[in-house]
């Protein structure tokens, strides 16, 4: 397939894109940046079936475009299907996703199952709703990714998403961890990868704007004012702006991990240190005949 930007040469999630070339720009960069993740972290296994986690959201219509794309031009050896869980909030506008993939010719399926009702029932006044209905989706996902035989669940969690959570386990879980661009799930029979990992919040939000798709807001979680990630985003931001580019050397940081200059006695042995006996004397020994006439 041709690499340029003619309309026959790109998928129909690409049709109505603008001519400037500014997004001509962003868009191959956002295939740039998503083909480079799943190289890096081998998210492609040959005869993989991905099923493509559509929210309605920005960041999964972006990863939607930008991996049919690269299976367009035979840069992605696997199968695709998107899935949207409806998720029983009231006032969801169910036909937005189905008619929207229809038109595109996305293979998709869209599942219901009301966990809406059961955050909002466990979950105590005041308390932030993320947890729980994560948990119940990403259920629900792995059970309809066993249903179609896919060997990989998806998910449109970009670069900004892995930072934010670094830092929230930080500051509250005291942990250093992240969201893996993959891993394997608990029962170790399905791949979970996020493509996006490489791809900034901005980027998203730029592209999605301008290819104008029907953007669907989350009426739950996001709904919630004060939230810890909230704050951590808001701390990002401030940072980026004293200093623009600070998130794209922080991220780097998390693919540059030193154990031995950490504090994780059970990621490096410090206990078994050996010391090389004389080397220091050796040392002294040599520099004092460097000195001498």
């Amino acid at each position: 397939m041709a690499a340029d930007d003619a309309d026959e040469d790109i998928h129909p999630l690409f049709h109505g894109a603008p001519k400037t070339l500014e997004f001509r720009k962003l868009r191959k960069r956002l295939v740039r940046e998503v083909r480079a993740a799943i190289e890096t972290y081998g998210m492609a296994e040959p005869g993989g079936r991905w099923l493509v986690c559509l929210s309605g959201g920005k960041d999964s219509y972006t990863l939607l475009a930008v991996l049919h794309e690269l299976k367009w031009r035979g840069l992605l050896p696997v199968d695709l299907l998107a899935c949207n869980l409806d998720q029983g909030q009231p006032g969801f506008p169910a036909g937005v996703l189905p008619a929207f993939l229809s038109r595109m010719g996305v293979p998709h399926r869209i599942e219901y199952a009301d966990t809406y009702s059961i955050v909002k029932d466990k979950v105590p006044a005041g308390r932030t709703y993320c947890a729980l209905c994560s948990r119940l989706r990403r259920g629900n996902l792995y059970r309809i990714a066993r249903e179609e035989g896919c060997t990989s669940v998806v998910l449109g969690h970009h670069r900004d998403d892995i930072l934010e959570t670094f830092f929230m386990n930080l500051f509250h879980g005291g942990r250093l961890a992240a969201m893996p661009p993959r891993l394997l799930n608990e029962d170790g029979d399905l791949y979970v990868c996020r493509p996006l990992c490489f791809v900034a919040e901005a980027d998203c939000e730029a592209f999605a704007r301008a290819m104008a798709y029907p953007i669907i807001p989350c009426d739950l979680c996001g709904s919630q004012e004060g939230l810890q990630r909230m704050q951590v985003k808001a701390l990002l931001d401030d940072w980026e702006r004293r200093s623009p580019g600070r998130r794209g050397v922080m991220f780097r940081a998390l693919m540059n991990a030193r154990p031995s200059h950490l504090a994780d006695p059970a990621l490096f042995d410090f206990a078994g240190l050996v010391r090389a006996a004389g080397c220091g004397a050796d040392r002294d020994k040599s520099l004092q005949l460097e000195g001498e006439p």
